[in-house]
C-alpha cells in the first residue's frame, strides 16, 4: 500500500485540503481526525485558499484573526437590497409613503439630471411634493449570515446610498437604517441629518455611506429606509432621486 494521508508533510495536505469546496471543509473533512480539524481551524489552510482564488490584496487584513470568517465572508459579499434601481419597478420595498403624486421611477438621466457615475445604472427612483418614504428589511440569516458570525466577529456592515435634485428645483433627502435584533429591537442606527438641495443645484448624484462595527451581539436584521421631496411643493415629480442603494457585510 501507498504511504497514508496522515503521513504526508502539513504542507502537502494543506495544498490537498485546499482544493476542497470550503464548504465540504467546514462540514466533512473537519471530522475526519484531530490533524485534519486542526488545519481546517488554523489559518494557512484558508489563508492558501484566498490566495487561490484572488481574495488576498490591500484590503485583506494581514491581521486578520480568522482567516475561515474572512474566506466566507469575501466569497458571499453581495448587495443585500433587492432591486435598488427600480428595474422591478416598486417590487421588495415595502412600508411604502406616497406623498404628493407619489413615487415614480425614470429613466436617467432624466428631465434636468446628470447621468449616474456607473454606467450600469439605468434609472432611478423619484419623489413628490411631498414627503415619499420607503423601506426594506434584510433578513441576515436568510441571506446566509449566521448567529455565530454576526455575534462574535461582527462583520462590518456597509450601508451606500445615491441621491440628486433636478437642476430646477429644491429637494429634501433623508436615510435611515437601523440594526434590529430577533425581536425587532433597535441595537443600531445610523440616521442621516435632512439634506437640503437649493433650487440652482447641479443635479451631480451624492453617495451618502455609513459603516456598523463592533455594534453587539444579536443583529438578525438590516432596515433600510430613504425618502424625500421637492421644496417648491410643485405637482408631479420635482423631488429628489435616489439609486443603487446597497447594504454589503464586508470582512
Amino acid at each position: 500500500p501507498g504511504p497514508r494521508m496522515e503521513s504526508l508533510p502539513e504542507a502537502v495536505l494543506i495544498r490537498i485540503l485546499a482544493s476542497i469546496p470550503a464548504v465540504d471543509l467546514v462540514l466533512a473533512c473537519r471530522l475526519v481526525c484531530c490533524q485534519w480539524k486542526n488545519l481546517v481551524d488554523g489559518a494557512a489552510l484558508w489563508i492558501l485558499k484566498c490566495q487561490q482564488e484572488g481574495l488576498t490584496g490591500a484590503e485583506s487584513q494581514e491581521n486578520a484573526e480568522n482567516w475561515q470568517n474572512f474566506y466566507f465572508l469575501s466569497k458571499k459579499k453581495k448587495n443585500l437590497i433587492k432591486n435598488p434601481c427600480g428595474e422591478e419597478d416598486l417590487q421588495h420595498w415595502g412600508e411604502v409613503e406616497n406623498g404628493g403624486d407619489g413615487w415614480k421611477i425614470e429613466e436617467l438621466p432624466g428631465d434636468f439630471g446628470k447621468e449616474f457615475p456607473s454606467e450600469e445604472v439605468h434609472k432611478y427612483f423619484v419623489t413628490s411634493y411631498e414627503w415619499c418614504r420607503k423601506a426594506q428589511v434584510i433578513d441576515l440569516r436568510a441571506e446566509g449570515y449566521w448567529e455565530e458570525l454576526m455575534d462574535t466577529t461582527q462583520p462590518k456592515i456597509v450601508v451606500k446610498d445615491w441621491y440628486a435634485g433636478r437642476s430646477d428645483a429644491g429637494c429634501l433627502y433623508e436615510l435611515c437604517v437601523k440594526l434590529l435584533s430577533e425581536n425587532e429591537d433597535v441595537l443600531a442606527e445610523y440616521k442621516s441629518e435632512t439634506i437640503t438641495i437649493t433650487q440652482d443645484n447641479d443635479a451631480n448624484w451624492t453617495e451618502i455611506s455609513h459603516t456598523f462595527s463592533n455594534y453587539g451581539p444579536g443583529v438578525c436584521f438590516v432596515r433600510f429606509e430613504h425618502g424625500g421631496q421637492d421644496t417648491l411643493f410643485w405637482k408631479g415629480w420635482y423631488g429628489v432621486r435616489v439609486t443603487n442603494s446597497s447594504v454589503t457585510v464586508e470582512p
